[in-house]
């Protein structure tokens, strides 16, 4: 299997699937995503482990997989109902908790049911979300998912650290580590930043002060989304910075 065949396989599960349903407000939640194909051995994976980035408590693929050959990441982008729906006032859409919270299991799905893919051809495949080892350190997490989807060529950080792909930046991201060796998609880019073009859009769309012309404070941010989850339990989110944005559904100016 390549990038393509990973493709049509997540976009049969994105069109076929009830996990990406939620009848009870009539929403399809996903559009068809994007592949991106990494090296399990690119030198980026251990530069994750620096204080800056992530941290030494990250784990590189080899190290979760020992076997491990590549790294499938992919890009799950809301639907425009999704989207659309988050972009007046400064509280959380329905539409969008749906998204956040049963768009995250179908993300699940898919993870689980592509190591299940893989192993029914005789390889061997793991989600590091899904491994008992996964944990997260001061909001840091030893594995993720947009750090991989960078190294995987599917696109690069924006100002409120969102990750920007051609389909934009509103959406999920998700992966899988495989002992398969499959050709890695070409990095279109050499810069962290390379997709955004700082034009600041992000920044009122904040609705606690969170993003500012130096970047996202991410505990200002996740206080925030403490917040959302009581307020709007077993659902939260926000999203705001990735709706009505320059960035929502391609790289700007291309």
């Amino acid at each position: 299997m390549d990038s393509k065949d990973f493709a049509a396989f997540i976009t049969d599960l994105v069109n076929e699937s009830p996990l990406n349903r939620a009848p009870e407000i009539g929403l399809v939640i996903y559009s068809n995503p994007l592949v991106g194909i990494a090296s399990a051995h690119d030198p980026l994976f251990t530069r994750l482990k620096e204080p800056e980035i992530v941290g030494s408590h990250y784990l590189t693929p080899t190290e979760w997989l020992p076997e491990a050959e590549t790294v499938i990441s992919y890009f799950l982008p809301y639907s425009p109902e999704v989207r659309q729906a988050n972009y007046n006032g400064d509280l959380p859409a329905r539409e969008w908790l749906y998204g956040r919270v049963e768009g995250e299991a179908f993300n699940d799905a898919v993870r689980r049911m592509l190591v299940a893919e893989v192993q029914s051809k005789g390889g061997l495949a793991l989600a590091p979300l899904h491994d008992a080892r996964y944990k997260t350190v001061k909001k840091r997490s030893n594995w993720s998912e947009r750090h991989t989807a960078y190294i995987s060529g599917l696109g690069t950080f924006g100002l409120g650290k969102s990750l920007i792909t051609e389909l934009g930046c509103a959406g999920r991201f998700g992966s899988v580590v495989v002992n398969w060796k499959i050709e890695p998609t070409p990095r279109t880019y050499t810069g962290v930043y390379d997709n955004c073009t700082m034009c600041g859009e992000c920044i009122p769309r904040c609705p606690v002060g969170a993003i500012t012309v130096n970047g996202k404070d991410i505990w200002t941010c996740s206080r925030y989304l403490d917040e959302i989850k009581v307020r709007y339990a077993p659902r939260y989110g926000c999203g705001k910075c990735q709706t009505a944005v320059a960035c929502e559904y391609s790289v700007p100016g291309r």
